[in-house]
């Protein structure tokens, strides 16, 4: 799925196969989860390809690296330029894009002093489907920024997230929305939330959550449209009284919540703001302007 024989990926400063990459399995990332990540999307605009703010990814995850006390040995433009190089060494236009910084061998529970650097890319459907989603709140929670750093990518992070997905699923639902130890809305596993109410949409504040690129987005395009958006701690009480819901994020993009823990939402999706929205952010994302859509 993510690659075959003749797939090129970046390792440490050399352009490889990806059946030649190769990782120590004493790597700390690997045992105790001090690495970081990012995801970018590339979109064919019908004159060649354009990754979507890569900038902003790339300056996030030098952030990220930071915090975990890893180091990336390339600039922001560097990064970029690596990213396509990438895309065009394997033939792709839409594709997603996956950066990775990880420690070296290291058993003991202190810094690496050994960071490693891999960028891959393969084709992606937007995750996880083009379907509305039947969600429930999940028992596992969104880890509290008093015990680690949760506005970035930390790969150790995501294992409350693989168990919110994998319970929501062996429970019939189709995705999680994790509370945060508040018990507030948080976020889908791998995305953020909004949700339309009134006309107006709402969605949890910063501090508990991961600060999405894609979140972002959403709201400049709500402030350029003159869509009223409120960002707030949400109850999961006020969360069911939604007319509409939709997740966001890079590999999200813009996906529509049907329901929560059994219970659909009130009105169509068509003609919501949410739905608006996702026909902007398509036209967004492939050509960095509206193409003359507008909130209806």
């Amino acid at each position: 799925m993510y690659y075959d024989d003749r797939t090129e990926v970046f390792l440490d400063g050399e352009w490889i196969k990806a059946k030649d990459a190769k990782a120590s399995l004493f790597d700390q990332t690997l045992h105790y989860g001090t690495g970081v990540f990012d995801g970018l999307r590339s979109y064919n605009n019908g004159n060649g390809f354009n990754i979507f703010k890569p900038a902003e990814h790339f300056k996030r995850l030098h952030k990220a690296a930071e915090k975990v006390f890893l180091k990336i040995p390339y600039p922001i433009e560097d990064l970029i330029k690596i990213a396509y190089d990438l895309i065009d060494r394997n033939n792709l236009t839409n594709a997603y894009i996956r950066p990775l910084v990880f420690a070296g061998p290291n058993m003991i529970l202190a810094p690496s002093k050994e960071s490693h650097f891999f960028m891959t890319a393969w084709k992606w459907a937007k995750y996880p489907g083009y379907e509305p989603l039947n969600t429930m709140i999940s028992s596992y929670l969104k880890p509290s920024p008093k015990s680690t750093v949760v506005d970035a990518k930390i790969v150790g992070n995501y294992s409350a997230n693989t168990l919110a997905s994998a319970e929501a699923k062996r429970l019939g639902y189709d995705e999680a929305i994790l509370l945060d130890h508040n018990g507030h809305l948080a976020e889908g596993p791998g995305s953020n939330i909004f949700y339309e109410k009134n006309g107006e949409l709402f969605t949890p504040k910063l501090g508990n959550i991961f600060p999405g690129i894609t979140r972002s987005t959403v709201l400049e395009i709500c402030e350029e449209l003159k869509v009223k958006v409120t960002e707030k701690d949400i109850t999961p009480e006020e969360f069911y009284k939604a007319d509409h819901a939709f997740f966001c994020g890079t590999a999200t993009e813009i996906t529509h919540i049907s329901s929560v823990n059994g219970e659909k939402f009130k009105k169509e999706w068509e003609g919501s703001i949410g739905h608006n929205l996702h026909l902007i952010y398509q036209q967004k994302v492939m050509f960095d302007e509206y193409q003359g859509l507008t909130i209806v």
